[in-house]
């Protein structure tokens, strides 16, 4: 086809291909309905703009067939036929509000019930518009119906899945989320259920679509209802988390879990149901950056409380996956992380764990840190959890000595000179005397000065770690 010469009224101006089914927008411009549809309905804003003049194209602004155009494409295909081109078919008309209404009502025919939902799921996965059509339609809210009533009858029945999987296809708005859980407070039960649900045909991929709604839901429900999650809720998505489920699923389960970690009585809940436990063991597969993120993220939460502190040092690789962690994911773990080991150092440290940071490279990874490109609250908390245990990891090779305090300290003389550090924060600090004079000389208010004559002599080169 590239030897032929296409003429260009024939080529829709998105795709640059041959037209199937031309349509002409309320602009004036003739485009394939496949490529024009995908631009309107995939585009975030409530009104776009025409590809070609710029002009404002509403997503429900009239598509007009342009049936003399099509059939111009048709006739040229027939007469350029021996030379490859073949001849495209007349389009189907496009699927309208009706024919929804009748697959709908076909629904409560349990005979025609399951061709209904197999029907429904084509046209959901076929494009963009008929999506649109299944919305305006109601089709998720006969979807969620249709799941509650298995739920309330405790059967699996057939067309589960193609239930789950057209709400996964159709996005419910955020405004009609809280409208049809005021409507139906049996939703998030319903939904629990599935994820329980043992023995079905199809269970991983049953029970994925079913965890992608509840974070959809999860993400776009009140607060209120948040707060009166049940604990068989998060044992069922630990579980799912748990027995294993596609890689969306799982990044869907964590989003769940991080979207209701802020509430304490879901946090203590979600420990008893194992979460961090098994956050661990996520980790221990070596994930994609973002479930790292999201596992994170959601053990910060945990290990805010007793109990989840008590549950993540219980696991054997606790501190040497989160140490692993730092500095070779993003700064967005190496933040959660330190955060997480702050925790540990200051409520739940024993011993043992000291000993174990020494072992699995912890003290490395702070010091490391300390000298890395990142926030100086994240160094402060670091150097925060080194000065709190030195006492103990003073005799390892891997500690640094009072050199690499100076060297660092050098850093706090300057942050003071440009203002960055006031006096009145470093007296607030926990450093003795000593530190603090070596702070507070390099202010120009203090007096004397003259002990800084003599500081460059007093600082050694920064030993390497082992």
């Amino acid at each position: 086809m590239d030897e032929i010469e296409v003429p260009h009224f024939f080529t829709c101006p998105i795709s640059l291909q041959i037209m199937k089914d031309p349509v002409t927008t309320i602009t004036g411009i003739t485009y394939d309905r496949d490529s024009i549809e995908h631009w309107l309905f995939s585009n975030n804003n409530v009104n776009t703009t025409c590809p070609v003049t710029k002009q404002p194209l509403p997503t429900d602004s009239d598509l007009t067939p342009n049936h003399t155009l099509r059939r111009l494409i048709q006739a040229w295909c027939t007469q350029n036929a021996s030379l490859g081109i073949h001849r495209i078919p007349t389009p189907k008309s496009p699927l309208n509000k009706i024919q929804v209404l009748k697959l709908l009502k076909d629904l409560k025919d349990p005979n025609l019930q399951l061709k209904s939902l197999r029907q429904l799921e084509l046209l959901a996965a076929e494009n963009e518009r008929n999506k649109k059509y299944l919305l305006e339609a109601g089709v998720p809210k006969a979807m969620i119906m249709f799941m509650v009533s298995c739920f309330r009858s405790s059967q699996i029945k057939e067309g589960l899945e193609e239930a789950l999987s057209l709400l996964h296809f159709v996005m419910v708005p955020a405004q009609e989320v809280k409208l049809l859980l005021e409507e139906h407070e049996q939703i998030l039960d319903s939904l629990t259920w599935v994820l329980g649900c043992d023995g079905m045909e199809n269970s991983i991929t049953v029970k994925s679509h079913a965890v992608l709604v509840l974070k959809r839901i999860v993400q776009k429900i009140d607060p209120s209802v948040m707060e009166r999650l049940k604990p068989k809720f998060f044992e069922r998505v630990v579980k799912i988390l748990r027995n294993g489920i596609t890689q969306q699923g799982m990044s869907a389960g964590l989003h769940v879990l991080l979207c209701a970690c802020p509430w304490g009585r879901n946090r203590i809940m979600m420990v008893e149901a194992g979460a961090v436990f098994e956050l661990i063991e996520i980790e221990l597969e070596a994930p994609e950056k973002r479930i790292t993120e999201l596992t994170m993220a959601i053990l910060f939460h945990m290990c805010s409380c007793a109990d989840g502190r008590a549950q993540f040092l219980s696991h054997k690789g606790s501190i040497s996956m989160l140490t692993e962690r730092i500095l070779k994911v993003s700064a967005a773990v190496d933040d959660r992380a330190i955060f997480v080991l702050s925790l540990i150092s200051k409520f739940s440290v024993t011993q043992m764990v000291l000993q174990e940071m020494l072992q699995v490279g912890t003290v490395l990874k702070l010091c490391m840190l300390l000298q890395a490109d990142h926030a100086k609250y994240l160094k402060d908390k670091a150097m925060e959890i080194l000065k709190s245990h030195s006492e103990v990891w003073k005799n390892s090779p891997c500690f640094p000595d009072r050199s690499f305090y100076a060297s660092l300290q050098m850093d706090s003389i300057k942050c003071v000179i440009r203002g960055e550090i006031s006096e009145n924060e470093i007296n607030e600090t926990k450093l003795n005397k000593n530190d603090k004079t070596f702070l507070l000389i390099g202010n120009p208010n203090f007096m004397p000065f003259t002990p800084l004559l003599n500081l460059s002599s007093q600082i050694q080169p920064q030993p390497s770690l082992c």
